[in-house]
């Protein structure tokens, strides 16, 4: 698989990654058993990036992970962790205590003195513009808790920001044929000051797997079932901010796109694609996803495609999107 440099990092990562919220919660239950598989099948396919969090499944994820790697050392892969949403997400609340109580935590979970890269965890929008959090995140490199750190964003101004300052890594985005905003600034601002960027949400959480209709059930502690007016967290985790209904009506509008049963590989595609686009990280929640996500990677798509995305995001969700994250 195609290997990329991630931003300030220095280290190659491979052009799909694995986003692994799904192996700690918030998408019914996986069994461990399966986590360990849809790793496995991953690193088969030419994964070299595994994106978690500290909250997902209170660290389940990171355990997952803590384990395959202890199983089967010497793979050379990345793993990209967050933190800061342990505890209620306010400014005073980002400090250099926190940090490595957070950082502690994960890296026992994930069996490692040092974590490759911690990524802010979506905080509120004035910590991205707080000296005093970047150079707490630079003593943790310096005490050698941690080699690089980026951010998780939201909004496109918070990345703008967040790439401004020097020691910023790398910034994880929603990204995806229904998300177009972080195109017109972020990318080439990012590609600019040697950022990289990490596309998270790239199927609109399914929608563009082509899997989806109106009589589609999720279960219960599924966030697409108890998040779609952003319940529990901001709404654009879920579907990427789009209206489920609207969404299914632009689906069938992506599919024409493209060959028929190809549809998420070719929206992974798309976004790597992208001019300043580090890696793709959708998740998987058994091998056979896992092993066609990874697949994307060989997918070529041209202009004719391009077009056609841009004509579905203005026609169905800019003006509903686009100014609002």
């Amino acid at each position: 698989m195609e290997q990329r440099i991630l931003g300030k990092t220095g280290r190659t990562v491979s052009v799909v990654g694995l986003g692994t919220w799904q192996l700690g919660a918030d998408w019914g239950n996986v069994d461990p058993a399966q986590a360990q598989a849809i790793l496995a099948a991953s690193v088969e396919a030419g994964v070299t990036l595994f994106d978690t969090a500290d909250v997902y499944g209170d660290g389940k994820s990171e355990q997952a992970i803590g384990k395959f790697l202890a199983d089967n050392p010497g793979l050379g892969i990345t793993v990209a962790t967050k933190m800061g949403r342990r505890m209620e997400q306010r400014p005073e609340n980002y400090t250099l205590a926190n940090f490595r109580q957070w950082v502690d935590r994960s890296r026992t979970n994930l069996g490692t003195d040092t974590l490759d890269l911690v990524q802010l965890h979506c905080p509120p929008t004035p910590v991205y513009s707080t000296n005093e959090v970047y150079d707490a995140l630079d003593t943790l490199v310096a005490e050698g808790a941690i080699r690089n750190y980026g951010v998780s964003v939201e909004r496109t101004d918070e990345a703008l920001e967040a790439i401004r300052h020097e020691g910023t890594a790398s910034v994880q985005i929603i990204l995806n044929a229904f998300r177009l905003k972080p195109l017109d600034e972020v990318l080439p601002a990012a590609k600019a000051a040697g950022v990289g960027i990490i596309a998270r949400v790239p199927l609109a959480s399914g929608l563009l797997s082509g899997k989806y209709s109106k009589d589609t059930t999720f279960a219960e502690n599924d966030h697409r079932n108890y998040n779609r007016k952003g319940e529990a967290f901001d709404v654009g985790e879920t579907f990427s901010g789009v209206d489920f209904e609207q969404g299914l009506k632009a689906v069938k509008e992506f599919e024409q796109l493209v060959p028929e049963g190809a549809t998420a590989q070719a929206a992974i595609a798309w976004i790597a694609a992208q001019d300043g686009v580090t890696t793709v990280i959708p998740g998987a929640r058994n091998v056979d996803q896992a092993r066609a996500n990874a697949g994307a990677a060989t997918v070529s798509v041209g202009k004719e495609f391009d077009d056609g995305v841009r004509w579905i995001y203005d026609h169905y969700f800019r003006e509903a999107i686009h100014p609002r994250w």
